[in-house]
């Protein structure tokens, strides 16, 4: 009988290839423990994103191919994460108590792309991260609505907010300091310069994930975000339509030229199944997001069916992943979610924490 060894094991793991990153656990650096006592074996993983609705299923792809090694009697695994802070651009430093800032972002309005966001980041939370969402839309917020939060965030040293809470999100919006019917009727600097305070001026509580809802398009506040906000990644969502994924690709284009990576496509609307028959009509074509990923090299995340349940859940308040979570929508989000956040895992860590602030002192 050949011997046990943790290479043999490892070459077993290296077998697997784990569908979010679409590496093995091995080469992504996930493994971090191979404990062998004579023919039980004890496996320590570690992922860089949340991923409780999936652990499960690794711990047991893991399992089935060390088992199979001859030798072998019996492998235990143990499976959890640990989110870090990844690289952003060059010039920029990571926002205190913020880990990761994930921009949510289409070419165009009318796509979902404000529920896709705040959809996502409950994905995100209910996948075991610790998340907060900012809604950088000044001039149509809609983030207090969707979460169904309302009144006004407290400030106990006069200079900086708390962030408002609900599912277990922490959330900014200026819909939180404005009536809800008040028109923003602000020119670009001082949209720009809102967009900031929101940001740097929120007593955010060490999170895992900022996501930032853009409002459509590449003018000031998209280029401020990519100018001046420390951005992990980004998503795009588009839907189908030819005239949405022309938009998109200039949001995709405007992410690329300033240096913030894109983790993935989402398709919204992608098809719609009729609640009364259950026809299924691709209503605003057929597979643009998936061509567009292509045609980028980048991660198609998923599509989302044009379905009403996710227009009156997020209009009253309780989007899908809290008001439904085990449908098939909330499962797609959170695919979406692990996706998004696996692609962010491999992407260059920051070491921005870890460098020393020299201070020069006359004596």
């Amino acid at each position: 009988m050949a011997e046990v060894t943790k290479e043999r094991i490892e070459e077993a793991i290296k077998g697997y290839i784990e569908p979010h990153m679409e590496k093995n656990l091995v080469d992504a650096k996930c493994v971090k423990g191979v404990d062998i006592d004579g023919n039980a074996i004890k496996i320590k993983v570690e992922l860089g994103f949340p991923a409780r609705g999936f652990i499960d299923d690794i711990a047991a792809q893991v399992k089935d191919r060390v088992e199979a090694v001859e030798g072998v009697n019996s492998a235990e695994v143990e499976i959890g994460w640990k989110v870090v802070a990844h690289s952003v651009q060059k010039s920029l430093k990571p926002i205190d108590n913020v880990k990761n800032i994930i921009a949510v972002a289409s070419g165009k309005g009318g796509v979902g792309k404000s529920t896709t966001a705040v959809n996502l980041a409950l994905a995100l939370s209910a996948e075991g991260a610790k998340v907060g969402i900012l809604d950088a839309d000044i001039y149509g917020p809609s983030q207090p609505r969707m979460l169904g939060v309302t009144g006004q965030p407290e400030s106990r040293d006069g200079k900086t907010l708390e962030p408002m809470e609900n599912y277990g999100l922490q959330a900014m919006s200026i819909g939180f300091l404005v009536d809800e019917e008040t028109p923003m009727i602000w020119r670009g600097p001082m949209v720009t310069q809102a967009l900031e305070q929101l940001l740097n001026d929120t007593n955010w509580d060490e999170l895992d994930y900022l996501v930032i809802d853009l409002p459509p398009g590449t003018g000031d506040t998209q280029l401020t975000l990519a100018q001046k906000v420390p951005v992990s990644g980004a998503v795009i969502v588009t839907t189908p339509q030819d005239i949405a994924l022309l938009d998109a690709r200039k949001g995709f284009k405007m992410f690329e030229k300033v240096e913030v990576p894109v983790l993935g496509i989402v398709e919204n609307m992608s098809i719609h199944i009729c609640s009364n028959c259950g026809h299924r009509e691709h209503i605003f074509g057929e597979g643009g997001g998936v061509r567009m990923a292509q045609q980028y090299g980048v991660e198609f995340l998923g599509a989302l069916p044009l379905d009403i349940r996710i227009r009156e859940e997020t209009d009253g308040g309780k989007p899908t992943v809290v008001a439904d979570p085990n449908s098939d929508i909330s499962l797609i989000f959170r695919e979406v979610a692990r996706k998004a956040a696996a692609k962010l895992a491999l992407q260059a860590k920051s070491y921005a924490a870890k460098f020393p602030n020299i201070v020069i002192q006359n004596n």
